[in-house]
């Protein structure tokens, strides 16, 4: 597909506007899209550490309340919370454990939840499938122990202990 501005070049961009409810498209080469400030917003640097940082800092006062404060350093690699906040880069696998307050806030804040409830990749998801199915059977349980269905929490532990047994093969 050729460029609608020019005519000349083959059209690498294509550019979506909704304004006022009416949605306008146009299929345009790179050199015209630059020159007619369309790309202006793929040319300011951006990265993810800057937005995390952005999320921890002054937009997010619920995240500041629930931080581990400044003394707090992981016992791995020595990196503070406000390190983290200020470049949104952790330091080890350890940094995970000490900041695990936090982080769920600012997962909750950014996915929605603070677990992980989309597709598995084939192998690797196979355990963490497993885990989610445990959780949902346990309060499965609890519900049916709370309403006195004794012959259905049966069946449910008895499915929980296959699966637990399955996991740990």
């Amino acid at each position: 597909m050729l460029c609608e501005e020019c005519g000349k070049r083959p059209a690498t961009v294509h550019v979506q506007k909704i304004v006022n409810g009416r949605r306008s498209e146009k299929h345009i080469c790179q050199e015209c899209a630059a020159a007619g400030g369309e790309m202006s917003i793929f040319l300011q640097p951006f990265s993810v550490n800057s937005l995390l940082s952005a999320m921890l800092g002054s937009g997010a006062p619920e995240l500041r309340a629930v931080s581990p404060g400044r003394a707090a350093r992981c016992p791995g690699c020595g990196l503070g919370y406000d390190d983290f906040a200020r470049t949104g880069k952790l330091g080890c696998g350890r940094c995970y454990e000490k900041f695990s307050k936090p982080l769920e806030g600012l997962l909750r804040r950014i996915h929605g939840s603070d677990r992980h409830v989309g597709k598995f990749p084939g192998k690797a998801g196979r355990g963490a499938a497993a885990r989610r199915e445990l959780e949902e059977l346990k309060a499965e349980l609890a519900r049916a122990i709370q309403a006195e269905e004794y012959e259905k929490a049966a069946s449910i532990r008895d499915r929980i202990r296959e699966i637990e047994k399955a996991v740990n093969r």
